[in-house]
């Protein structure tokens, strides 16, 4: 029920930057150039609106809100993840929608697993910042080897798919409220594309949030 001037395009450069895309947004990345830059995330609460966001080992990240009819749709690799984009985009829906955290549905899509995605001393420590913030003070019981797994190499097995529920949690979405594929990029690369398999030789990966 979608045509190509109904797709929206973000402009993903692993920022935690959010835009409340409108009728004015339509066709833009797409039939049009882009107005505007740096941007890994959307929200919208228009109909018609195909927000459209690309990966090849980040993590999808989808909200829906049924109360207040409104839908977001954001991109979140391991700086987005570390920067909180999760929250982040509850609260721009809050913010332009009057969403309600408890009320939102959100999904974490196909992307990197724990046991392909070997991180560097430098990354392990940015997600200790997130875990030792303020903000995860609400969030009970949660520890450093919920998502990363030491190998004592200066090495760490990070888990994308963990640390985002924990960052939903933290911003206010109920547990049941929260889904996740559990389906890896990497360990599939023979039908999902996957930076850390193949490199630049690649496609990407999309996904579409369109309210009725």
């Amino acid at each position: 029920g979608c045509t190509p001037e109904d797709f929206v395009f973000s402009d993903q450069t692993h920022t935690t930057n959010i835009r409340h895309v409108t009728e004015a947004d339509k066709g833009k990345g797409l039939l049009r150039p882009r107005d505007y830059t740096d941007v890994d995330g959307m929200i919208t609460d228009e109909p018609g609106i195909v927000l459209s966001t690309f990966y090849a080992d980040c993590v999808p990240l989808l909200f829906v809100d049924p109360m207040k009819r409104a839908v977001g749709l954001s991109h979140s690799g391991w700086k987005g993840t570390a920067g909180g984009m999760g929250r982040k985009t509850v609260e721009a829906m809050e913010k332009a929608f009057g969403s309600r955290p408890e009320d939102i549905l959100v999904g974490i899509g196909p992307s990197i697993c724990q046991d392909c995605y070997e991180v560097s001393e430098d990354v392990a420590e940015a997600f200790r910042n997130l875990l030792s913030g303020e903000e995860m003070k609400k969030v009970k019981t949660i520890t450093e080897e919920q998502i990363l797994k030491d190998k004592r190499n200066g090495k760490y097995q990070l888990d994308l798919w963990k640390a985002n529920e924990i960052i939903f949690r933290e911003a206010g979405i109920r547990r049941e409220n929260i889904h996740i594929t559990n389906i890896c990029t990497m360990c599939n690369s023979d039908y999902l594309f996957s930076h850390r398999k193949v490199g630049e030789e690649r496609g990407n990966l999309a996904a579409f949030l369109c309210l009725k």
